[in-house]
Parts: C-alpha cells; sequence; structure tokens
C-alpha cells in the first residue's frame, strides 16, 4: 500500500477549500457600490454625535456584544479596565504562532513557534505584551502549554500552505462611513487565494478556540461584508476552523449573506448609540460567556443561567 503525503484531515481541508474555476461565482460590477450606498443612508441617522476624531467604532467583537448582553457591552464601553487573564490570552497566542508558521521557511516544531510567539509579544508595549512580562512562572508555564496544544493542531490537521494559495495572515479590514464618524474594522485570521475581477476566489478563515458558538458564524460574514467594500468582490467562502476538533464549518458567499450582514450591523449600531447615550434600559442575556463576565457576581441572570446549565439545577 502507497503511502499518501497527507492526513485525512489535510485531505479533508484540500478537498473543501479547493474550487475549479467553474464553480467560482461572478457578482455584479456594482456591488460594492450598492452595499455602500445602502450603508451610508442606513448608517446615517446614528452618526450625529460622532466625528472623524472621535468616531463610532464596530468590530465583531461589540457587534456581538450588543447583539447578546447589553448590560455587558456598556460596561466595557463604560470602563478601560480589561484584565488578562490565561483563557483569554491562548487565543492571540496561538493566532502569533500559528502566524509564524505559515511565513517561515523551515519547518519548525508546534513549541518552536509558540514559544517565539510569547517572546515577541511580550515584547510589545501593549496590554497583552505587559501582562506577559509580569505573568508569574507557573501561569505562563500554563499559558505555553495550551497554546502549544492549538497550534499542534493546526500543524497536524492543516497542509503545508503553498504560497501558491495565496496566504495571508493577519489581513487587516477597514470601511469609513459619513466622513469617518461610524468606522467598522477587523482583522481575518487566514485568506487562502485571491478574486479574479468580478470572480470570487477568495477563502477567509477564523481560526477559533473552544467549542462552537452561534455568534461564529457572523463573525465571518462581518468579514466577508468589509472585505466586499474593500475590493469589489467578495470572498467565495467563510469558513470557521475549529483548533480544539480539528474541524471546519463553511459558508458559500453570496449577495444575500452580504445583506444579512449589513442589516446586523446597521441594527447593530443602532443599539450602541442607543445604549452609549443612555436611550434605553439595557437586557440581560445569559450565555455560557457568563462564565468569563466581569458583572457576573453582581448579575443574578448571568449566575441563574450557570447554575441551570452545570445541571445543579431544578
Amino acid at each position: 500500500m502507497t503511502s499518501t503525503p497527507f492526513t485525512a484531515a489535510q485531505r479533508e481541508i484540500i478537498d473543501n477549500l479547493g474550487s475549479s474555476a467553474s464553480e467560482r461565482p461572478t457578482f455584479d460590477d456594482d456591488l460594492r457600490d450598492r452595499l455602500r450606498n445602502d450603508l451610508q443612508e442606513r448608517l446615517g441617522p446614528f452618526a450625529g454625535s460622532y466625528t472623524p476624531e472621535d468616531p463610532l467604532r464596530v468590530n465583531k467583537h461589540n457587534l456581538a456584544m450588543v447583539h447578546g448582553c447589553e448590560a455587558r457591552f456598556v460596561h466595557e464601553a463604560d470602563t478601560d479596565d480589561f484584565d488578562w487573564t490565561v483563557p483569554i490570552a491562548i487565543g492571540s497566542v496561538a493566532h502569533k504562532a500559528i502566524e509564524l508558521s505559515v511565513h517561515w521557511r523551515a519547518n519548525s516544531p508546534a513549541l518552536d513557534l509558540v514559544d517565539e510567539a510569547m517572546a515577541r509579544i511580550g515584547g510589545e508595549d501593549y496590554s497583552l505584551g505587559q501582562w506577559m512580562r509580569e505573568l508569574p512562572e507557573s501561569e505562563r508555564a500554563q499559558l505555553r502549554s495550551d497554546v502549544n496544544d492549538r497550534v499542534a493542531a493546526f500543524l497536524e490537521c492543516w497542509p503545508p500552505l503553498k504560497k501558491e494559495w495565496r496566504p495571508v495572515t493577519e489581513s487587516r479590514v477597514r470601511s469609513e462611513f459619513l466622513g469617518g464618524r461610524i468606522v467598522a474594522s477587523g482583522k481575518v485570521d487566514l485568506s487562502l487565494g485571491q478574486a479574479r475581477g468580478q470572480t470570487a476566489g477568495k477563502v477567509i478563515i477564523d481560526l477559533k478556540t473552544g467549542q462552537r458558538r452561534v455568534n461564529h458564524i457572523d463573525d465571518l460574514r462581518f468579514y466577508a461584508l468589509l472585505e466586499t467594500l474593500k475590493i469589489g468582490t467578495p470572498p467565495r467562502l467563510g469558513a470557521t476552523y475549529y483548533l480544539d476538533q480539528g474541524r471546519y464549518v463553511p459558508e458559500v458567499v453570496t449577495e444575500d449573506v452580504l445583506y444579512a450582514a449589513m442589516e446586523r450591523l446597521v441594527a447593530g449600531v443602532e443599539l450602541m448609540v442607543e445604549l452609549l447615550d443612555d436611550r434605553r434600559e439595557t437586557t440581560r442575556r445569559p450565555s455560557i460567556a457568563c462564565r468569563w463576565c466581569p458583572l457576573l457576581d453582581s448579575c443574578q441572570t448571568g449566575q441563574d443561567h450557570l447554575y441551570l446549565d452545570d445541571g445543579e439545577g431544578p
């Protein structure tokens, strides 16, 4: 029996993320203008109190938050305090190590990539770097171990990314509306391929640690919308890849998907403005994220949810 160059997981990635030219959709030339014009009109009523110097900033995190637990959204908007923990930092460090794995010429072991990622982040002058420099050795060891698990999973489950696939990591996308008074931005973990004219060819991939959540597909749609506003041609596919499970959840990008993302963006901006301007009371929507919420100690709704979710309730 002859051996194959890829594992079953790697072959699944190749089979499902690849496509022939005939399978790639072509979009109308005016799609970008239609989306932008619609967004300009729909967002106009909410931009009054913002300026280009102090805009309303929208990203996947605060969109997910405002469509989820409004109380936590307001809390995060009102405070600059953010406490890094090992579970929170795992994703950021793993993404950096995976970014290095894509671009390093050497076929490096996962732990070498993790150590390099931790060294680079620890040398940077922002909150995560500062937190890592003060980390006790026992917690540093735990972080190193947990990140190594995720990075090793990526290296085992993903085929080596050829330069012909045009891999790009941590690709930034940004759109400004109403003269810069509303700014939507994001950072795509990994993209492969490229558009050819109005024919879609790019695949955008969001790498996740932990379990699958409802808002993950919304994150990808948000990125697809920003990508379309940036270059005019949508990605042909978005995929969430779960490092812990070695599986991905794909979605074909269509005009309907982009307009769904637009509706969610507009609704999210409306909620943000109302909540930040104290025009409405906050709604508490419990979820698994209550476990890490800074409001949990004073939130009966979240405590009750976790009590029942743990199987300890009636």
